[in-house]
């Protein structure tokens, strides 16, 4: 496999060398630029320059002589110090074979032993979800399913504040609704507490706030589970605050705490942390029990993530809005005081997103209740293009929603240009069958000879395994997008220059039906990892 045999090329040159681990963290292969004719290229020399004390060319001159040529057609050197791989035709076909007929080719033995739980969305049941909700959502159930389809243990979770002070005021938000009287200070304005107003019967008249607050959380939560199966997102469990509650788990992480010396009083408040570096934490807002006796929400997440260390989760995976960015040191150092390794917490911050529609950027206040919710933008724009438009950037950047470009039906929006392929495969797939071309016939290997495009078209195909392991190591599908992006211009690019089904040229026809197989096989999958339809017909 291709993964196997970057690992192969990357031993044999830590032999050669005899230098430790860290020092091949960049030995891996990556696509040569566009002017370099090659299958791949390794960029190692220039970053080892520094520690072999020699200049990258001579390092790279070394290193393309003790590279197995087992599956190499060609290795060279170039300024400042690259090493240029040509693959023999075999191995690129052989890949491409295993890659259609093994169902554990992109499983890797090891994976199965993390248990993972991804937690995200995780909205508050105050309002509908929003396109933060949608672009959290996009990334936390593409990560999920690429990396179940690499091999891993993991599982989706929601996690719902069905308690505190927010959801009074939900209540008393709704109470004021249904009583047509003025809403509370600060309380929520949206015209959805209207609407689930209008579900209540005269009785409501002698409820108590509680009995408010508790409908309006039944009817939000509800809600957030349809908008998000509507949205290809089903989690694999919805977790209430309220069960910590039940169970104690609160004032047991406060007795571990205790017992740790990590938790003190000051003027009638509990802190977390220890006293003798209380001064540095106290402007870090480590309040664990307010001075009037009420539980943070500080507290209610560290139980919250003991609670899935406690389930057999070997590894916590947050998605947290940007707002959330000064919490993760915070979470960090409880994680690291119940005893808990650090690094198998991580979170992922992902930024905002600002909905253009036109030239304007539409500005959205949740509190005020002026915004677009995502089964509105669903509904407008459809669930494909938002699950792919929200999938296009890396967590860390901000994404503008072009609604108008979504909505076009054309090769400008790239959800329809990738999709298209899928579409235009079918239909030749269908022509093969009635010129009686079979498909599924794999060519003669030894007998065949690849042209630039269909050698070129091969090499992106196997880079499938590569590109899904950079999503898993970085946490972000943005890299898939971009890949089947790019393997969607090659397409086009080869189906422009080259015919495929030709009754004169029997052995080429089916090569190419064969690398189309893979390209079919490629987009069906990579789109269904990003919660994408593959349409047949468009």
């Amino acid at each position: 496999m291709f993964d196997a045999f970057e690992k192969e090329i990357k031993k044999n040159a830590q032999k050669a060398f005899e230098l430790k681990d860290s020092a091949f963290e960049k030995f891996n292969f990556s696509p040569p630029p566009p002017h370099v004719k090659s299958d791949l290229s390794i960029a190692w020399p220039i970053a080892a320059a520094r520690i072999l004390k020699m200049p990258p060319m001579e390092i790279a001159k070394k290193a393309a002589d003790i590279i197995s040529r087992a599956n190499i057609e060609s290795v060279d050197v170039a300024p400042p110090g690259f090493i240029n791989i040509n693959l023999k035709k075999e191995f690129l076909l052989n890949n491409l074979s295993r890659m259609l007929s093994r169902p554990d080719y992109f499983k890797e033995s090891g994976n199965f032993l993390q248990n993972i739980n991804v937690e995200f969305v995780s909205a508050n049941p105050t309002g509908p979800l929003h396109l933060a909700s949608g672009s959290a959502a996009s990334l936390g159930d593409s990560l999920i399913r690429i990396l179940k389809f690499l091999g891993y243990k993991a599982s989706s979770e929601f996690y719902v504040n069905d308690a505190g002070n927010q959801v009074e005021l939900l209540g008393q938000s709704l109470k004021a609704r249904f009583l047509d009287k003025n809403l509370p200070e600060n309380g929520y304005q949206g015209d959805y507490l209207k609407d689930i107003a209008l579900r209540l019967s005269s009785e409501a008249k002698t409820w108590t706030d509680k009995q408010f607050s508790d409908f309006a959380l039944k009817k939000m939560i509800a809600s957030h589970c349809e908008d998000m199966k509507e949205f290809g997102v089903e989690f694999d469990k919805w977790f209430l605050e309220s069960e910590l509650h039940k169970d104690n788990s609160l004032e047991k992480v406060k007795e571990k705490l205790k017992e740790k010396d990590l938790i003190y009083e000051k003027e009638g408040a509990l802190w977390f942390g220890s006293l003798d570096e209380k001064e540095d934490l106290e402007d870090k807002g480590r309040v664990l029990v307010k001075s009037d006796g009420k539980n943070t929400y500080f507290l209610s997440d560290i139980a919250y993530h003991l609670n899935k260390y406690e389930r057999g989760f070997t590894r916590l995976i947050d998605i947290w809005g940007a707002d959330h960015h000064g919490y993760v040191p915070r979470m960090k150092a409880a994680v690291s005081a119940l005893n808990k390794n650090a690094e198998s917490f991580e979170v992922i911050i992902h930024q905002l997103v600002s909905l253009k529609i036109g030239d304007k950027i539409v500005k959205m206040s949740k509190r005020k209740g002026e915004f677009i919710s995502l089964k509105e933008l669903t509904a407008d724009v459809g669930k494909d293009a938002c699950r792919f438009f929200f999938a296009m950037r890396s967590p860390n950047t901000h994404l503008n929603f072009d609604v108008e470009l979504a909505k076009k039906r054309t090769n400008e929006n790239p959800v329809f240009y990738v999709q298209y392929v899928h579409a235009r495969i079918c239909s030749i797939f269908a022509k093969a069958q009635e010129m009686n071309f079979d498909a599924n016939l794999l060519p003669d290997f030894n007998k065949v000879n690849l042209n630039c495009e269909e050698k070129e078209l091969i090499n992106k195909l196997i880079w499938f395994e590569k590109v899904l392991n950079n999503c898993a190591d970085d946490l972000t599908p943005h890299h898939l997008v971009i890949y089947l992006m790019e393997l969607s211009a090659l397409f086009h690019s080869f189906y422009d220059k080259h015919k495929v089904l030709d009754e004169n040229n029997p052995e080429t026809t089916t090569l190419r039906l064969f690398i189309l197989r893979g390209v079919k096989f490629v987009i069906n999958e990579g789109l269904n990892l990003i919660g994408v339809s593959s349409p047949e017909r468009m």
